[in-house]
């Protein structure tokens, strides 16, 4: 998917909603176990509830590989039902050295046609650029998380620099505003705002809004650009809003709460 195919959909649907498609078989309502796939038969409700609403969607592979060769399937089954207009990020954080990182994009951007794979840019150049050498692809490069533990190293500082500015720099060398996203944990405002004065182009890809605790607004505030150019992903706040038979509905009511607040924003930041 290209940028401007990116932005079209976000313009159209007047969203920039990514639901994460993270099924934990334990939290599902029971009477999917029934089936024979009951991943990929949760998927695709949640998938039929939101799509008009959302413009990506993000498997988390975690929830699929611990389940062998049938999770693999679940998730091929999944990324090839998702709309076509719709943004596709395998949420791998794949990260290695450079042959071993060409084959993992000839993985999910060639054998499972994924848009975007999740990248951890920990041992530099070799783990980023094979991903970067496929036309209307994305790296979704691991910047500045969320997470308890992104403090142990993304801000330890060199001359005064947090190692996540280094990290936003050197992958601009790399990749343009084409084809390189990053990863902004939502839960701190200022870091949003730092982050957007580094990369004041490039997408964003945004956790962390809702059940961890991170604000719609402030990450609207600080980190819409010109072309919107942020994706705010939200995973059990939508798809485990309800455990029961009518999960699905569920489902679409709380992607509509976002949506909507994201079109007034949209709006009011005058972005198309």
């Amino acid at each position: 998917m290209t940028r401007a195919e990116l932005i079209n959909q976000i313009k159209s649907k007047q969203s920039f909603l990514c639901v994460g498609l993270d099924p934990d078989i334990t939290k599902m309502p029971k009477h999917l176990l029934k089936f024979k796939d009951p991943i990929f038969e949760f998927n695709k409700s949640i998938i039929d509830a939101t799509k008009d609403l959302a413009v990506a969607y993000k498997p988390n592979l975690a929830f699929y590989e611990c389940r062998g060769l049938k999770g693999w399937e679940s998730f091929q089954k999944t990324i090839e039902y998702i709309p076509k207009e719709c943004l596709v990020i395998a949420d791998a954080k794949r990260g290695d050295i450079g042959n071993t990182s060409l084959y993992y994009a000839k993985t999910f951007f060639e054998t499972y046609h994924c848009d975007a794979l999740t990248i951890a840019p920990y041992m530099g150049s070799d783990s980023v650029k094979p991903f970067l050498n496929h036309d209307n692809k994305w790296a979704i490069v691991l910047a500045m998380t969320s997470n308890n533990g992104s403090r142990d190293f993304q801000f330890i500082e060199s001359n005064g620099v947090p190692i996540y500015e280094f990290v936003v720099h050197k992958c601009m060398e790399w990749g343009s505003s084409d084809n390189l996203m990053f990863v902004v944990g939502a839960t701190r405002s200022e870091d949003i705002a730092k982050m957007r004065k580094l990369a004041p182009d490039h997408f964003f890809l945004v956790p962390g809004v809702g059940a961890q605790g991170g604000s719609l607004h402030e990450v609207v505030q600080y980190g819409i650009n010109k072309d919107c150019g942020i994706l705010v992903n939200s995973s059990r706040g939508i798809i485990y809003a309800d455990q029961t038979e009518d999960f699905a509905n569920r489902a679409k009511k709380e992607a509509l709460k976002i949506q909507s607040e994201m079109s007034k924003y949209l709006k009011r930041f005058q972005i198309f």
